[in-house]
């Protein structure tokens, strides 16, 4: 598979590569940033893998210029990849109002089966299946992954690491939408992505894959208290309570004072960061 290399940065002793491909899955080019640290240039090294998903309106540069992960990143010899949050380009529909809240920037990291979605928005399968596999066949990257995002990222990454048990050794969100099902923004989505038929959307909401889940994988999860959207779209407490249900481990650290922004995602980072390579090492 053809890369191209948009630009490279030295950070903390490693490499920070922007990259451009073009996606079989969703009929598209699409852009994905990489943090390769140190240890990466030792002969014959093969790193684990924390994949970041970000949130609505974001593109692989917010975390990577925000969070401030390189340096732990570094410390852990972690690699980082964070790619875009849903397919772009000229013959990919966005929303047809031009809102931010769908279309182009707001994948949900669902694989849409509604016309003309459908053709394109299939990020579900981007992230777990062929990012991966392009990234270890092109750096020195080894299967054991992580998963880790915020917001609609958040949600993205439970629902990935839940429906695939053993794909992921670890997973955690900040201020994830954990119950998309029954919230404005992943009514609107799902609606639009999945149709109105209801009941599909259960196998792309966390609340509900955790009763089913035949994983019992950890999650971390931190919420801002004073986050804007905390009751109305993220509703923290569904998550608590299906966890609670089902016995499944769950660390949900409510923030007093963060709100949703990278300056709350920068203050937590390095106990995600963490709590991932912790997993990935044993």
């Amino acid at each position: 598979m053809s890369l191209e290399i948009l630009s490279t940065q030295k950070s903390f002793g490693g490499w920070h590569k922007r990259v451009r491909h073009h996606s079989q899955t969703l009929d598209c080019d699409m852009v994905f940033a990489v943090y390769l640290p140190p240890q990466a240039e030792q002969p014959g090294a093969r790193l684990p893998v924390l994949y970041w998903l970000s949130g609505l309106t974001c593109t692989d540069e917010n975390f990577m210029q925000k969070a401030g992960a390189q340096r732990m990143a570094a410390e852990l010899g972690l690699i980082i990849v964070a790619p875009d949050t849903s397919p772009r380009g000229a013959d990919v529909p966005g929303d047809p109002d031009g809102a931010w809240d769908f279309g182009h920037g707001a994948g949900f990291y669902v694989n849409a089966t509604q016309a003309p979605w459908s053709q394109h928005y299939r990020m579900h399968d981007y992230v777990v299946e062929e990012l991966p596999a392009l990234i270890e066949a092109n750096f020195p990257a080894s299967d054991q992954r992580g998963i880790s995002g915020h917001s609609m990222g958040g949600h993205g990454a439970l629902v990935c690491a839940l429906r695939h048990p053993g794909r992921y050794r670890s997973v955690s969100a900040f201020a994830p939408i954990v119950n998309p099902m029954n919230c404005p923004w992943g009514e609107k989505a799902f609606s639009r992505y999945l149709g109105e038929d209801r009941t599909q959307w259960r196998e792309w909401d966390a609340c509900e894959l955790i009763a089913q889940a035949s994983e019992r994988l950890p999650l971390l999860v931190d919420q801002g208290e004073a986050d804007g959207f905390l009751t109305e779209q993220l509703k923290p407490e569904a998550l608590q309570a299906a966890a609670t249900a089902a016995g499944h481990p769950l660390t949900l650290r409510l923030q007093p004072g963060y709100d949703h922004s990278y300056y709350f995602i920068a203050s937590f980072i390095e106990d995600h960061l963490r709590h991932h390579a912790r997993a990935l090492a044993g």
